[in-house]
């Protein structure tokens, strides 16, 4: 029998080999300088990205956002819109896509803003951050949790009681 459960678990297991999505640019490009951000910040990835769950976020050396659209995928490339820079000093870009294998794939890109500008921010990055898990409206993890333990006990009960003679 587990024999049978390993074999079973390996052949659901295999599956075909394939790279997830790497960057292969951005605008701005990573640890550049640039006197005035651009109108809109880009990453673009070695193969196609599924249009869903994207995120694209520039926070600056100020903590806020300054990203002023969602972000739109297309093809390879996923893009905001940025809108004038504020205070000159080092930006991030942060990114998440998922892979046309479904694999989520993030990162960050750095670039520094060496003028300052007169754009106008968006909130702390850590305020939206803190937003999006309060109330998140997720799936909660406990009833896994729960089930996983309930489902261990009843394997350790059953291996270990003994046969009735």
């Amino acid at each position: 029998m587990a024999g049978f459960v390993l074999v079973l678990a390996a052949a659901l297991g295999v599956g075909t080999a394939s790279a997830h999505s790497v960057t292969t640019g951005s605008n701005p490009a990573p640890e550049s300088s640039v006197d005035a951000g651009p109108e809109r910040v880009e990453v673009q990835f070695n193969e196609a990205l599924q249009t869903q769950f994207a995120s694209l976020t520039v926070v600056g050396p100020d903590g806020n956002l300054w990203t002023k659209s969602d972000p739109r995928v297309e093809g390879n490339t996923v893009s905001a819109d940025l809108g004038e820079l504020g205070p000159a000093g080092e930006y991030t870009i942060a990114y998440r896509v998922t892979s046309a294998d479904g694999h989520p794939v993030s990162g960050t890109i750095p670039f520094t803003l060496t003028t300052e500008g007169s754009g106008t921010p968006g909130a702390a990055a850590d305020a939206a951050a803190a937003g999006d898990d309060e109330g998140g409206g997720g799936v909660p993890l406990w009833p896994f949790v729960v089930g996983a333990v309930v489902i261990v006990a009843a394997g350790v009960f059953f291996a270990l009681r003994k046969p009735k003679s």
